[in-house]
């Protein structure tokens, strides 16, 4: 596609179209962001309450809003966009998930993040994604900065399956004021990436200090999980803040295989999280001040691999040897996890333009070390040799990193002399991104048995990455915006926005946004917006390359991960990647009959073309490409190309309701999420016209159509009265259907996994207003996704990592405390 025809396509001017036609003002969107109010009861704020309002607007008044590029605030019913506002003060205090990404599981409807196991390095950094789609269709900003994402691409299972993402856990849970969850899509304002919506966590900036000890396991006596976790903030002689979060955290191993005393190991990985976070201002004059950010982690994390089986398998000799593992083993793949992310900017004011300009730095690197293992064709050797059949039990696997750098100079000016308010923002972004590759040593990669007798080459449980893997990519993009927010009175606002990106690895896009709002009555608010939007294909879906042993309806096949750019891509007619595009259109409605009642209901639907999967599998009966499988001594290639176009349309609803009731006070709240995602086209190159199965087999449309639950919904319930505060949550997960290995054509039924419900209670008791200590249980009821053939599921266990998990019911406690 050329420039010119990037720069004018149709989507755009549709999706204007269709704003003009419906009236344009009776459309919302996400131009606009809000800060959530606090409850309204009648009664004086608890110290809590008001400490954690006085926190959010701090911290919300040094950052921009989601959607929109105006300084003021609005109430989220006055706000065009679907924004989800979440304090974290509670989830710090009393919560029974000890990190971020499994905190929004259970707070946000339309957020998803599941734990994986079985699935290699996805099972060491847990995936997050919006509205049911993938992970890296989610833009992350921190203090309304892009943050940049993962160095993993997720190769097995249903969640985000070939997808890239943000690591949410990478940032410690106490640091966090508030995430605000912008579900719309954002690109013409934020860029890539904002297909699905935007996150944007903002950082704490309050004074004192406070310190919070945690416990828990699952009922069944393992997965510990220790947390200790410490905040404090000063307010310097310059009139700033600095602030300061330390945090570890140790999660042990889980295991729910099946028959007991069987090798393998099903179950969260072994994590041990080490995190500093710094965060704060300073004034330069009367008009400017400096603000920085820097964040530091550091990850040891351990998943376990498929089992290899002992003597009397078909594992002896060729993945395992009696003299090392007679019983059999579990590989444990064990991942050095590096995450660094600084903001360093100045801001200002001049002539009532307020400016911005900041340089954000991203880095994450995993390097893997593969344990209790071995090279079953260097023992094979030593067994040919007159040895034991011996090999080294652990090796160095190699790994890879990825870097960014973004620079931002943003401009705006609100004149509330022009009509009901006009708001003008302007800006412009440059970003490098790096990606490279790293060799193992030879051993967790060499075939030492030349004489083919048997004896696998590499490291089992994962093979270490070759020489004809390593990479060192690199490219920069630059990007200009515009956003123009109109108050044509005080009933109707309309926002518009257009963005142009500049990439040096496949060119240019120009994406627009319409979005407006009317006030209907002085209680009811009608929103909208429609835009077009885009992601660029990651450096990680472009240039990964690797050989790995995939484990099909039980049995081991060796499957090459072949680089976007290869010579067998190539053969095999695979075309270069290019940029997914997409059509977003939003409605909704907001209500608020009372001050304490309040009601918002979105539709939206998502339409995006030319979206980046991973293929099914090229076997060595494939014309163009079987003879070279047969000669690299693998059975199997997959490779990532714009494969397919989806559509994706659901609906969000939140009710809140606040009141006291027997001496008590009682916060309530509803949300619902509701998406189906459905592939309407598979979009074949030439060279492999026919050979759709073959490109997107039923399996993996599944993964890209159920990856997530249809649908979602949160009720809880908070108490107080005196010293005591209980919750009471219930979380439903909708139906989910994946594929099998064998398939339908087989008679084999898909993987069915019926509707769920999870609930949480938790009791606090306050020994004095600065101290408290909470007792709780999550999934009390102690349920578990349904019942499957583990023949025919990912991970070879009764049931994939889906909805809530595979563990069951846990217990916890927290102690707080405010110095």
């Amino acid at each position: 596609m050329s420039q010119h025809r990037r720069l004018f396509r149709a989507p755009l001017f549709r999706a204007l179209n269709t704003a003009l036609w419906l009236g344009g003002g009776l459309l919302a969107s996400a131009a606009a962001s809000a800060q959530t109010a606090p409850p309204v009861t009648g009664e004086p704020q608890t110290p809590a309450e008001a400490r954690a309002e006085d926190t959010r607007a701090k911290t919300l008044d040094t950052v921009s809003v989601l959607g929109s590029r105006r300084i003021q605030r609005s109430s989220d019913t006055a706000s065009m966009s679907p924004v989800d506002v979440l304090p974290m003060d509670q989830a710090v205090e009393e919560g029974a998930q000890f990190d971020l990404a499994q905190t929004l599981q259970y707070a946000s409807p339309s957020f998803t993040s599941t734990r994986q196991t079985g699935a290699d390095g996805a099972d060491l950094i847990d995936g997050a994604a919006l509205r049911g789609l993938g992970s890296d269709q989610t833009l992350v900003l921190v203090n309304g900065k892009r943050r940049h994402t993962v160095s993993l691409v997720n190769i097995y299972g249903a969640r985000n399956r070939g997808n890239t993402g943000t690591d949410l856990n990478s940032l410690p849970l106490m640091a966090i004021d508030a995430v605000e969850v912008l579900r719309d899509g954002a690109a013409a304002q934020y860029g890539s990436d904002a297909i699905a919506g935007v996150m944007n966590i903002s950082l704490k900036r309050d004074k004192g200090c406070e310190a919070v000890a945690g416990y828990g396991e699952y009922t069944r006596g393992d997965g510990e999980n220790w947390l200790a976790t410490a905040y404090c903030g000063a307010e310097l002689a310059t009139g700033g803040m600095f602030t300061v979060t330390g945090e570890w955290q140790d999660r042990g191993r889980s295991d729910r295989s099946e028959p007991k005393g069987s090798p393998r190991i099903i179950g969260d990985s072994a994590v041990t999280n080490r995190t500093v976070y710094l965060n704060g201002d300073s004034p330069l004059g009367e008009a400017a001040e400096v603000y920085f950010t820097a964040g530091m982690q550091d990850r040891d994390a351990s998943s376990a691999a498929f089992a290899r089986e002992g003597i009397g398998s078909e594992d002896i000799p060729s993945r395992n040897s009696a003299a090392m593992y007679p019983d059999g083993f579990v590989p444990f793949i064990d991942g050095d996890l590096q995450d660094r992310y600084g903001i360093l900017g100045l801001r200002g004011d001049v002539a009532q333009w307020h400016w911005d300009l900041s340089h954000t730095y991203g880095y994450n690197e995993l390097r893997y070390t593969i344990n209790r293992t071995l090279n079953a064709s260097l023992a094979n050797l030593d067994l040919l040799n007159g040895g034991a059949g011996i090999s080294p039990a652990s090796f160095d696997a190699g790994g890879f990193s990825f870097q960014q750098n973004t620079s931002n100079l943003d401009v705006s000016r609100y004149f509330d002399g022009a009509l009901a308010g006009v708001n003008v923002a302007f800006g412009l972004e440059a970003r490098e991104e790096r990606y490279r590759i790293r060799e193992g040593e030879e051993g967790s990669y060499l075939d030492y048995d030349g004489a083919g007798e048997g004896g696998n080459p590499g490291s089992q449980g994962f093979p270490g990455f070759q020489p004809g893997d390593v990479t060192d990519k690199s490219r920069d993009s630059t990007a200009a915006y515009v956003d123009v927010e109109v108050n044509f009175t005080d009933r109707f606002m309309m926002d518009y926005a257009v963005r142009y990106e500049d990439y040096s690895d496949f060119g240019s896009t120009l994406d627009g946004k319409i979005a407006a709002g009317f006030r209907a009555t002085d209680t009811v608010m009608l929103r909208g917006s429609v835009s077009t939007g885009f992601r660029a294909p990651s450096l990680q879906q472009k240039y990964f390359s690797s050989t790995i042993t995939d484990f099909i309806s039980g049995e081991p096949v060796d499957v090459v991960i072949a680089a976007n750019d290869s010579e067998l891509a190539q053969l095999a007619g695979v075309p270069n990647l290019t940029e997914e595009t997409s059509q977003s259109a939003t409605l909704g409605l907001t209500w608020t009959p009372r001050e304490n009642v309040s009601m918002t209901l979105d539709l939206y639907r998502i339409d995006i073309d030319d979206r980046i999967v991973l293929s099914g599998d090229f076997d060595t009966s494939d014309p163009a490409i079987g003879p070279i499988l047969e000669a690299m001594d693998v059975g199997l290639a997959r490779f990532f190309f714009n494969a397919v176009d989806t559509r994706t349309e659901g609906a969000d609803l939140t009710v809140t309701y606040d009141f006291d009731w027997a001496n008590a006070k009682w916060s309530t709240y509803l949300g619902a999420n509701w998406n189906k995602t459905e592939v309407t086209r598979v979009n074949t190159p030439p060279a492999l016209a026919g050979r759709e199965d073959t490109l997107l087999p039923e399996r993996d449309r599944l993964f890209i159509e159920n990856g997530a639950p249809r649908s979602k919904a949160v009720l809880g319930v908070d108490y107080e009265r005196g010293a005591w505060q209980a919750t009471v949550k219930g979380i439903y997960f909708g139906e989910q259907e994946l594929g099998t290995f064998s398939g339908t054509e087989a008679g084999v039924p898909n993987q069915h996994y019926a509707s769920k419900a999870s609930a949480d209670v938790s009791v606090t008791y306050a020994f004095a207003e600065n101290t408290k200590l909470t007792v709780g249980g999550s999934n009390v009821f102690d349920t578990f996704p349904t019942r499957q053939n583990p023949d025919e599921t990912d991970n070879g266990h009764i049931y994939e990592s889906v909805q809530f998990g595979l563990n069951g019911a846990a217990w916890y406690v927290r102690l707080w405390h405010r110095f």
